[in-house]
C-alpha cells in the first residue's frame, strides 16, 4: 500500500525524483494522468488497467462517463523511471496541476498523488476542520478508526 508525504523538487526539465519507498510498488514502468482536484494520479500498469476495464463497462451513452474518460484517459502516459529514481512529467500534466518547483508526493492506498506545494497547503487547510464530519460520513459506525 502506497502511504506517507514527501516533498520533492521538479527541475527545469521536468524531471521529479519519486521516493525509493513508492518504486517498487509502481514498478519500473507505471501510469501518469490528471487526478482530481488540481492534482495528478500514478498508478501501477496493473491497476491502471483495472481502472481502464472498470470504466470500460459504464455506457458510453451516458455523457458524464464519456465527460470523465476524456479527461482521464487523455492525460495518461506511461513514464519509467532514470537511474536516479527521477521521471519526466510532460508540460500538458504539470501546466494541470500547476506543478513549479516544489512538489508534494503522497501515497493514497492504490495510486500516488503528485502536488504542486501550494494546491497541497490550501486542500489541507480546506478540508482540515471538516476531517471529523468526513469521517462520520463515510465509515460505518462499528468500524475500528
Amino acid at each position: 500500500m502506497l502511504m506517507g508525504e514527501y516533498h520533492h523538487n521538479l527541475d527545469d526539465k521536468g524531471r521529479l525524483t519519486i521516493p525509493s519507498k513508492f518504486r517498487e510498488d509502481l514498478g519500473e514502468k507505471f501510469v501518469i494522468t490528471r487526478g482530481l482536484e488540481n492534482c495528478l494520479f500514478a498508478y501501477s500498469e496493473e491497476d491502471f488497467q483495472k481502472i481502464v476495464l472498470d470504466l470500460q463497462k459504464i455506457p458510453f451513452t451516458k455523457k458524464d462517463a464519456r465527460q470523465f474518460m476524456r479527461f482521464f484517459l487523455s492525460g495518461a502516459i506511461t513514464v519509467e523511471f532514470d537511474k536516479q529514481g527521477r521521471i519526466n512529467i510532460q508540460s500538458p500534466l504539470i501546466a494541470y496541476a500547476n506543478l513549479e518547483k516544489e512538489c508534494v508526493i503522497i501515497g493514497a492506498g492504490n495510486r500516488l498523488e503528485i502536488w504542486s506545494k501550494d494546491n497541497w497547503n490550501n486542500f489541507l487547510d480546506s478540508t482540515k476542520d471538516n476531517m471529523a464530519d468526513i469521517a462520520e460520513n463515510i465509515f460505518a459506525t462499528d468500524t475500528n478508526i
